[in-house]
């Protein structure tokens, strides 16, 4: 083949003109981009296990990171329990304390009382006895009096025992309200006895 020269004449007049294709940047950067994946094409058939080799590795680090920690987040977990296992304990010793010493002043006031009770029990007994025996001699008993009561009022007669004869009787001696007598103005009288008026 014979070599052809071709010549651009920029000649308004030609009747040829040929026009440079108008600069595409669409197409520019569809061949930046075509360079880079043939290059990582390239990367991948030469490095791919390599590459592959990597990705398990890194993964499984993430693993073993994950585990650990887990595992802290379970140790602190049980380290928190077990400092709340000992807040709870300390709390119901707590309040043991307070329940076994409230059962201590409750016993404590019982026995107060149940000995309360017993003394008036015996109380009672002897003040039976005592009008019992009181009665086999004859003697009336004032139930209402109290023994300490009684000894008191004794020591406080004999010490003080001064005849009250200057205060009057507010009645006479011959004073009877039934039988009207003994000069008051009131005196009792029966019924009439009529016949009931009815129909």
């Amino acid at each position: 083949m014979d070599d052809v020269e071709i010549t651009d004449v920029n000649d308004e007049d030609s009747p040829f003109r040929v026009e440079k294709p108008p600069n595409n940047q669409d197409l520019s950067s569809l061949s930046l981009l075509a360079v880079p994946a043939s290059t990582a094409g390239e990367l991948l058939s030469q490095y791919g296990w390599y590459l592959l080799a990597v990705t398990v590795v890194v993964y499984l680090l993430l693993q073993q990171l994950s585990k650990r920690r887990s595992r802290q987040s379970a140790s602190s977990s049980a380290q928190q329990t077990l400092q709340d296992a000992a807040l709870v304990a300390k709390r119901q010793e707590g309040m043991e304390a307070a329940r076994m010493k409230m059962q201590e002043e409750l016993d404590a006031k019982a026995d107060i009382f149940r000995e309360k009770q017993r003394q008036q029990e015996e109380e009672k007994r002897r003040q039976k006895i005592e009008i019992w025996d009181s009665m086999q001699q004859g003697r009336s008993y004032k139930g209402n009096a109290k023994p300490s009561q009684t000894t008191e009022e004794a020591s406080s007669s004999t010490t003080a025992s001064k005849p009250k004869s200057d205060k009057k009787p507010l009645r006479s001696a011959d004073y009877n309200p039934l039988t009207g007598q003994g000069g008051s103005s009131c005196a009792w009288r029966p019924g009439r006895r009529a016949p009931s008026s009815g129909g």
